[in-house]
């Protein structure tokens, strides 16, 4: 499966042995926990972070503050997965220059622009709209110096972004959607931000959905936007997608795939592959159970998973309705997924049917793609160059004495 980029808490091995035997977690099945062990403070940060990056206290800092204020505990663990992604994602800047994303954007206008707005706004009036955008992309401000000239000239994602915003914001003042749909929503800062392709943002690259539902204090979209493309605030809501979730994973890695690929990516694609060898099945390892549409919501689809559950479960004598099915793999993006009737029967079959304990994490088998890039990578690409950084870190943290 295909998905855009997007882009630990770690728990001790034992937790993971405890969710084998009894299906549930331990310790307090956030991160990697131990009440021993002591505390960084922000000058023990400093010395994790690499010596090539600028303003390493100041960094350091954030962390430090940023981990106070979501209560994670400045683990020598905790502080390098940190320390693992923010590298990986933009090694320390802010928000920093992306080569060709000038061009890169020119020709994704040029070349899918109608596309994407029938897709975000229906056949008719996303055709109409694509038409009116292209005419303002040419010839406003004025033609000389018109707003596709601007978008070649972009460095980072945020003169991107707040380019974006001004095309957008001129077409509201000058287009009137809502006469031809009857829809206000779609004029001012709603229609804009629904037509903005730029949804991933800032140092640790968090989609601006996620941080709108986690905003850290009371704030338009916009002022979301730029909070992100901040120090402070990049790091604040890429910590809290990064850590505030719990997991029983023995390993960080699967926590670095989630980051990429989505929360519990890792243990639903262990859910998958447990399902495909009692089931003989082929199913995409991808970690998704349902099928989602552009806002995140479940699509009615019935997915070859869930297809491939109901089989099962009727084959097995196993009763569970397909109302409650559906019910279960609704929550496969929360924790409470491995109490519902249906990861319990599908741990209990492999049990039974292969005689093994049961599969909690394996590496989702996702491809990653987006203008960003160069080229497509796959999941286990992200999460390997995660964890190696993850490993660098924990090394200089054995010179660390706390």
């Amino acid at each position: 499966m295909q998905k855009s980029v997007q882009h630990a808490m770690l728990l001790r091995p034992t937790c993971l042995l405890a969710l084998v035997l009894s299906l549930s977690g331990c310790g307090n099945g956030s991160w990697w926990s131990d009440d021993n062990e002591a505390r960084l403070d922000s000058e023990q940060i400093r010395k994790l972070i690499p010596t090539r990056v600028n303003e390493r206290k100041s960094w350091a800092q954030d962390i430090f503050e940023i981990s106070d204020e979501l209560n994670i505990p400045r683990t020598r663990e905790n502080v390098c997965t940190i320390i693992a992604v923010v590298d990986q994602e933009s090694n320390f800047i802010a928000n920093p220059n992306v080569p060709g994303l000038g061009n890169k954007a020119v020709k994704e206008v040029s070349t899918r622009l109608k596309e994407k707005f029938e897709d975000k706004l229906g056949t008719t009036l996303g055709g109409t709209i694509a038409d009116y955008f292209e005419d303002v992309l040419q010839n406003q401000p004025s033609p000389e110096n018109n707003y596709l000239k601007q978008m070649s000239k972009v460095r980072n994602e945020q003169e991107l972004d707040v380019l974006y915003r001004e095309i957008f914001a001129y077409m509201s003042r000058h287009y009137h959607v809502s006469a031809l749909t009857g829809a206000a929503k779609f004029v001012g800062q709603d229609f804009a931000e629904k037509l903005n392709p730029i949804t991933t943002l800032g140092s640790m690259q968090v989609h601006i959905n996620y941080a709108r539902e986690n905003k850290r204090s009371h704030m338009s979209t916009n002022e979301l936007r730029d909070d992100l493309y901040t120090e402070y605030g990049g790091l604040y809501y890429g910590i809290h997608r990064l850590m505030m979730y719990p997991a029983a994973y023995d390993k960080p890695i699967y926590r670095f795939a989630d980051y990429n690929s989505g929360m519990y990516s890792s243990r639903n694609a262990a859910f998958q592959k447990m399902m495909d060898k009692i089931a003989g099945a082929s199913l995409a390892l991808d970690g998704d159970l349902l099928s989602y549409d552009k806002n995140g919501d479940p699509r009615p689809t019935t997915t070859d998973t869930e297809k491939t559950l109901m089989a099962l479960f009727a084959s097995n004598n196993v009763l569970i309705t397909p109302r409650q099915l559906r019910n279960d793999l609704k929550k496969e993006k929360e924790q409470r997924f491995e109490k519902t009737p249906t990861y319990i029967a599908v741990t209990k079959l492999y049990q039974q049917k292969t005689g093994k304990a049961p599969i909690y994490a394996i590496m989702p088998e996702v491809v990653i793609s987006g203008p960003k890039l160069s080229r497509d990578y796959n999941t286990n690409w992200y999460a390997s160059r995660v964890n190696g950084r993850y490993e660098t870190c924990m090394q200089r943290a054995k010179h660390i004495k706390t």
